[in-house]
């Protein structure tokens, strides 16, 4: 008996990419409730610093529910107040709080990493987000296959893990007039005299999508995708494009006034942008 239940309690154990799930004793709680209790069901995992009344737990560092890059997007348009808003990756909600806290109606946050997606959740109970609906999918998938529009849709940190990035930007101009981006982008002099990027990319292509004629640079994850708390996309590799391809292809899709910011040619995992774009016709 002693020897089955041994062999049971083997089997229970879990290895992904060298870490071992803990024994059942460690999954329960032993204290009172704790906002810091849900938050170490991540442990090492947490990307952002949390607002009031949770600026003492620990978390992570980057500070996404005060970014000012939503605040700048959310100014040029003249605010979200009573608007419906779509995000696409909202990695742990900072942002899908920052669009409730300033107003909008509804936001529609579409997250394709399940782990990242559980993290929402918990940041949606632990700051008590209400006009805010979590979504466990694919981003272009949702767009493409939900018809209806938004006042806005949020872009920040998706589309250089898109494996068709065109692709996403169509899916976007096709669901609402003005658009919030930020990303990385491939700078060939700034990719190729920076060594740990320059590992990572393979040889450019062409490719097509919806009319629109451009060249990818494949970006391959490597061993990261295997490190605890990787956010990038959902294949082994993505495709970036350069930032004037990006312009191009809003402008091509019928989102053409744009405006940029934030630029960050030597940020340290490749060179990135900000943008607002919106149609004028």
């Amino acid at each position: 008996m002693r020897a089955a239940f041994h062999r049971l309690k083997q089997r229970a154990k879990s290895t992904v990419a060298g870490l071992t799930r803990p024994s059942i004793d460690q999954e329960f709680i032993r204290t009172a409730p704790d906002p810091q209790h849900a938050l170490d069901i991540f442990k090492g995992e947490w990307v952002s610093a949390l607002p009031s009344p949770l600026t003492a737990c620990r978390a992570g560092t980057l500070p996404l529910f005060g970014d000012p890059r939503i605040k700048w997007a959310v100014e040029q348009w003249g605010g979200v107040q009573g608007q419906r808003v779509i995000e696409l990756g909202p990695l742990e909600g900072g942002h899908s709080w920052m669009l409730e806290q300033l107003g909008a109606a509804e936001v529609i946050a579409v997250e394709a990493s399940t782990r990242a997606w559980l993290k929402c959740l918990t940041l949606k109970e632990l700051t008590g987000m209400t006009r805010v609906r979590f979504l466990c999918g694919d981003s272009t998938a949702y767009l493409r296959e939900n018809p209806a529009r938004a006042d806005a849709i949020v872009a920040s940190g998706i589309l250089y893990h898109m494996v068709n990035p065109v692709e996403l930007l169509a899916e976007i101009a096709a669901h609402t007039d003005r658009m919030f981006l930020w990303t990385s982008y491939y700078d060939e002099a700034i990719v190729t005299g920076t060594a740990h990027l320059a590992a990572r990319f393979g040889p450019p292509r062409q490719e097509t999508h919806a009319g629109f004629s451009y060249t990818v640079h494949p970006y391959h994850y490597r061993a990261t995708r295997f490190r605890l708390g990787f956010s990038g996309g959902v294949a082994s590799y993505s495709h970036w494009l350069t930032r004037d391809t990006i312009l191009q292809a809003l402008r091509h899709f019928g989102l053409d006034r744009i405006e940029t910011a934030f630029e960050e040619p030597r940020h340290g995992n490749g060179p990135a942008f900000a943008l607002i774009a919106s149609r004028t016709r």
